[in-house]
Parts: structure tokens; C-alpha cells; sequence
């Protein structure tokens, strides 16, 4: 205790007698200049002010120092029993987060192990690591977490001697209250009746009244299981809002209405189904409906007999299993071969891409739209940036030929020379961006017109100027041959546009034997009429004997996964197109007795592609779209990166296994 000593403004206060003495001798003197009987007489004052002063810090300083130190003892020991015995819990941690000190309530709330051993804080509170602690004294962090049911704030301060202060507040009240705020605002849905004509309206009176009766019985009834308030606007279109607590109960059951639906049957006429589109935004109600509309149209763009929700940040889809019905009207075909028409008279030049590492029908496609665009008095030119084996006959029927421009196939660089603000840029065989043969060009582009055969993701074109997407065509190659016959009578295609739109056709159907409708078949017959040459065609798609080999060891090591799915690997590294020998032995595998599906996967510069086909009883653009690719029901495919043939085959095992687990399968 003698060797306390007292700093600070504390020794200032202590020391405030002394500081008075200079005062006073100055004082002093100045009254002797005056007066010096005055002068003695405040002498004597000032030399016994001296004494007491000094007296009085002499001996009472060491009783100052103890009551200070008593006085600091007594606070520390309130404090010290307060925090101890608070309600709020409190720990103290040294920098590499090793538990030292902890109250009551902390101990009975979160430590759980032995603690006569050295634990971390993480080994109480789980993922609470160091690396949420404060750099400096100044700074306080906060950690979110829950235990059971119940949710706490975690403060992390910095104090003295590099330790750090864990104070915990319970903020269930508060999580509560927020999550209750957010599942009662109101979701936007629409919901739309696909085939309302084609199920509907060719029916009798009586029995058309009964379909539509039956149909909004069901969807009125699971309506009102989610609380929703809905409305008819249209015969075949209805709007419904419903709290966004029910929206995890929709996805639990896949949206069983959809189901529902499908089941009803319609004697002479197909079987109606529904499309469901819901936007979700956090804030903005206009939004919501934007997200909506854009849902919907997603999902009828797709197929319909399908649901999607949209946010701002995910696109989710449920459904479309079934069998699209091939539409007979060639209405839409019709208006958008003329608006195609017109967008291409208004610019100055078209440049036409398909897919990177284009197949014959995406470039089947390309010069048809290349033979409308030149017929039309437009400069054309198709990129392609990599010509492999399997597209190579196909490339030399154009290079050299005199009836076509020594530039109609260029690069992407090439082609980024040529652009401009009226450069109209055509997609063909792809709807994805980052899919295309160079997607720089897409950025660049002012104009996008995409016309395309697939279903569309969730990252698809943002705003073309025009976008015909009609997925139950079975190729590009076969909606190119439909609008050339609607695009004016000024178009004259030549006998090898013919043969290169024929064998766009004849690979995506594979021979057709996958997605060949009546209309499939309509565009083949105006093929040959204008000129396609069979035997030149077939020639086009001989393999050379490599192919073969390894066809044949794929077949080989070919493994049956859940019963059902053939899972191959192919090591095409000596093809010159890996990817298009790939497909073929999907195609092939679907030959064997008992299979629903078949997989290959390709390894070709440093990606794993993966070749999905099946018959009519899996869909495997749904099995695709999970590993981040698309297609169609019975053809699809889908690209892994950073990853080996065995890891991307654990990958498809992986994924096939929890959608046959969860009942997508």
C-alpha cells in the first residue's frame, strides 16, 4: 500500500495546496512594495500556510491513497458481482479465442463440454471464430447465431492487454417480429391456362362448360389452401396474391396443382394444363408484379405445364415433365418471320452466331438467316470461331463456292471490326449469352433478335429486340425453313441452303427419331422441293474410323446407375470433335432394353460436357438445368468446369440420386 502511487487528475487535486504557495510569495512581495508592516504581516500568514501545506501532504496523503484504493476495491467488487451475476451472458477471450473468464449465465446457457480443459469460445457457440473479432480498442462486431429455437447478437469488443469482451443479447423477439412481418407480405402470382384453345374451346358446349368448371373448381380450391385472393381476368388467365408464408408450403409439394390439372381428362381433346409465374421482391409491390409477368412468360417460353418463381437474385422451376404438344398454327411463325423481316431492313448489316463449338444446326440455321438477310440487299456475315471435323464438310460446300462472299464465315474478332449501332446481331440455337459463340458480341450489339428451339433459363437475353423461342420445334434448322416461307416471296434460297437446313434438322432429331412432329416434316418436304440433296447430306455425316474406336470403348465401360440410367464416359481426345461423338453414343446407348436415359460425359479443353438423351420417360433438360445446364425433354446437355471425368460423373450420380430421392425423377 506505501508504494501506491496516485496519478493522473487525481495527484492534480492532491497537489492543489502546494501549487498555491509560489502564488502566495509572489503575493507577498508585491504587498511589501506597498506596505511593509503589511508585508511582515502576510509573511507570518504565508510561512504558516507553508507549514500546514506541507504537514497535510505529508501525513494524510497515505490515508488518501488507502481510501482510494478501498474505495476503488468496493467498485470493483460491484462491478465484478454484477457482471458475474447478470442476467446478460459475458465471456473473455484471449486473441486466438481460448475461453478465460465466463459469468453464470453464459456458462448456463451455452457451455455444454468439460470445462476444467482449455476450450475454445467456437467449441460453445459454433462458427463464432476469431475472425470476427475487432482489429482495434475502438471497433465493435457483431455475430448472429441461434440456439436452440432461440436467437442471439453476440457484441465483440477489444480491451486491455489484447483480450476480448463477448456480451450476448436474446433478439428472438426481435427475429420473431421481423420473420412474422415477412411472412404476411403478399407475394404476386399469375397463373395461366396453356392450351385453352386447343383442350377448350374445340369441345361441345355442354362438355366445354363442364372442363372449364372442373379446372376452376381445382385451382379456386387450392387457392383458397394457401389463403390466396385470386381473380379471373381472362378465359385462360388469372392473378392471385397469397401471404409469403405459403410460399415454402408450394415448393414443399411442387405445386401440385400443375399436377392436378394434367390429370383431368378430356374425352376428344387433349388434357388442359397450367403455367405458374410468381415475382418476389422485398420492398417494391411494382417490382413483384414485374417479376411476375416476367415468371410467367418464362415459364410459357419454356413449355408451360410448368411454375417459376423469380426474384431479383434467383429464378426457381417446378414441373415441366411433361410431353409438349406440337402447336399445328403456324400463326406465330408467320409474324415473326415478318417482324424478323423488318428488323433486318432497318439495319445496315447482320452478323449471325449460333453456340460455341457450333453443330450443323446451328450453322444450318445461320445460313438460312444469312440467305433472307443477303436476299433482302443486306451485307451478312456468320461467325464461327472453331471449325472441327464434324463440321467440316458442311464448311467446305460454302468456302470457294463463287455463288457465296469469300467473308460470309468469319471469327469473333473479325466480326467485333464489323459492328456497329446499326449492326442487327442474330442468335440462332441458343439463348444464353455466355453460350454463344462469342458472347463480347453480345455486349456490343445494339439490336439482338434470338431465335432458338431450347427452353429458357434464368440467364437468358435481357430484352431482345426480338425473341421467337419455340420449344416444341425440333431444331433451329426447322423454324429458320418455316420462316422462310413467310418472310416474302423475295427470298430464293439455293439447293445448298437447303442441304445445310436439312442436316440441321436431320442431327437434332437424329435421323428423325427424337422430336420429329407433323411440322418437322412439313419443313423437310419444302427442304427437298427447293433443292436438299439427300445423298450429298448423308455423306456429310460419315465418321472415320477413330469415332468408331471410340464409340466402342465407351460402350464398353458403360455402367447402369439406379437401374434405369446409362452413365458413360468417353475419352474422345484423338476426335477432332469430342463433344458431337459424345452425343452420338448417347443416342446410341438408348437403343439398349430397360434404360430411361442416358449420360456421357466428354472432357474436351478443360470442361466436362455432359450428352443427356432419353426416350419419353425421364426429362433430361430437367436433370441438366440442375447441373447449370438446359435443353429439351428428351435432349440436353450441360457443361462442368474445373473438374475431372470421374469427379463429374460423382457429380451426375450425386444429383441423379436426389432428385430420385425427392420424386423428380
Amino acid at each position: 500500500m506505501d508504494k501506491t502511487k496516485l496519478n493522473g487528475t487525481l495527484i492534480s487535486y492532491v497537489r492543489w495546496p502546494l501549487l498555491f504557495i509560489p502564488l502566495l510569495i509572489v503575493m507577498n512581495i508585491h504587498i511589501y512594495s506597498i506596505d511593509k508592516k503589511v508585508g511582515m504581516l502576510m509573511s507570518c500568514y504565508v510561512v504558516l500556510y507553508i507549514v500546514l501545506a506541507t504537514l497535510l501532504q505529508h501525513f494524510k496523503k497515505k490515508t488518501l491513497v488507502r481510501d482510494v484504493v478501498e474505495f476503488a476495491m468496493r467498485y470493483n467488487d460491484d462491478v465484478h458481482k454484477y457482471i458475474s451475476e447478470s442476467s446478460i451472458p459475458f465471456a473473455i477471450t484471449d486473441a486466438e479465442g481460448v475461453c478465460l473468464w465466463y459469468n453464470e449465465t453464459f456458462y448456463s446457457l451455452f457451455i455444454n463440454i468439460d470445462t476444467k480443459k482449455e476450450f475454445l469460445i467456437s467449441d460453445c457457440i459454433d462458427k463464432l471464430t476469431t475472425k470476427y473479432y475487432p482489429e482495434n480498442i475502438n471497433e465493435d462486431n457483431d455475430f448472429h447465431f441461434n440456439c436452440e429455437e432461440r436467437y442471439y447478437k453476440a457484441t465483440i469488443s477489444m480491451i486491455n492487454g489484447g483480450h476480448f469482451c463477448i456480451a450476448i443479447s436474446d433478439e428472438t423477439d426481435i427475429v420473431s417480429i421481423i420473420r412474422d412481418n415477412a411472412n404476411q407480405r403478399l407475394d404476386v402470382g399469375f397463373l395461366y391456362i396453356d392450351n385453352y384453345d386447343e383442350s377448350i374451346d374445340q369441345l361441345d358446349e355442354v362438355r366445354r362448360s363442364l372442363v372449364v368448371a372442373i379446372v376452376e373448381q381445382k385451382i379456386n380450391k387450392y387457392m383458397q389452401g394457401i389463403d390466396a385472393i385470386s381473380k379471373k381476368i381472362e378465359n385462360d388467365k388469372f392473378v392471385f396474391f397469397f401471404q409469403h408464408q405459403y410460399l415454402q408450403s408450394l415448393k414443399d409439394n411442387k405445386f401440385s396443382l400443375i399436377d392436378e390439372i394434367h390429370g383431368i381428362e378430356v374425352e376428344g381433346g387433349p388434357a388442359p394444363t397450367i403455367s405458374i409465374g410468381i415475382g418476389l421482391h422485398e420492398e417494391n409491390y411494382q417490382k413483384k408484379q414485374e417479376f411476375a409477368r416476367s415468371a410467367i412468360d418464362l415459364a410459357l417460353a419454356r413449355g408451360g405445364d410448368q411454375a417459376v418463381i423469380k426474384s431479383k437474385d434467383n429464378t426457381l422451376f417446378f414441373g415441366g415433365k411433361s410431353q409438349q404438344k406440337e402447336k399445328t398454327t403456324r400463326v406465330k411463325a408467320r409474324v415473326k418471320a415478318h417482324a424478323l423481316r423488318e428488323s433486318i431492313l432497318q439495319a445496315e448489316d447482320v452478323i449471325i452466331m449460333g453456340h460455341s463449338l457450333p453443330d450443323a444446326d446451328a450453322l444450318g440455321s445461320a445460313i438460312g438467316i444469312y440467305r433472307i438477310a443477303t436476299d433482302l440487299g443486306k451485307e451478312a456475315h456468320i461467325v464461327v470461331n472453331r471449325v472441327t471435323d464434324s463440321l467440316n464438310p458442311l464448311i467446305n460446300l460454302f468456302q470457294g463456292n463463287p455463288d457465296y462472299r469469300e467473308d460470309m464465315f468469319v471469327n469473333g474478332e473479325t466480326a467485333k471490326e464489323f459492328i456497329s449501332r446499326k449492326t442487327l446481331l442474330i442468335v440462332v440455337d441458343v439463348n444464353r449469352p455466355s453460350y454463344t459463340d462469342e458472347p463480347e458480341l453480345c455486349d456490343l450489339a445494339s439490336t439482338i433478335v434470338v431465335l432458338d428451339h431450347h427452353r429458357l433459363t434464368g440467364d437468358g437475353f435481357t430484352n431482345p429486340t426480338l425473341s421467337y423461342i419455340e420449344t416444341t420445334a425440333s431444331s433451329a434448322s426447322e423454324m429458320v425453313a418455316e420462316i422462310i416461307q413467310y418472310v416474302g416471296d423475295d427470298i430464293k434460297c439455293k439447293s445448298l441452303d437447303a442441304d445445310a437446313l436439312y442436316a440441321g434438322i436431320l442431327l437434332d432429331t437424329n435421323y428423325f427419331m427424337n422430336e420429329a412432329g407433323v411440322r418437322t416434316f412439313e419443313a423437310v418436304a419444302f427442304l427437298r422441293r427447293i433443292g436438299a440433296d439427300i445423298t450429298r447430306i448423308r455423306k456429310l455425316f460419315r465418321s472415320d474410323v477413330s469415332d468408331y474406336k471410340v464409340r466402342s470403348e465407351a460402350f464398353r465401360t458403360m455402367e447402369i446407375f439406379l437401374d434405369h440410367y446409362a452413365i458413360a464416359l468417353c475419352n474422345a481426345n484423338e476426335c477432332e470433335s469430342p463433344t458431337i461423338v459424345g452425343a452420338k453414343i448417347a443416342n446410341e446407348l438408348l437403343d439398349i432394353k430397360g434404360l430411361k436415359a442416358s449420360f456421357v460425359l466428354t472432357e474436351y479443353e478443360g470442361k466436362i460436357y455432359i450428352s443427356a438423351r432419353s426416350i419419353d420417360e425421364l426429362n433430361v433438360q430437367l436433370v441438366m438445368e440442375r447441373l447449370g445446364g438446359g435443353g429439351h425433354m428428351t435432349s440436353a446437355g450441360a457443361q462442368l468446369e474445373n473438374i475431372s471425368l470421374e469427379e463429374g460423373r460423382a457429380v451426375l450420380k450425386e444429383t441423379l440420386t436426389k432428385m430420385n430421392d425427392e420424386g423428380d425423377l
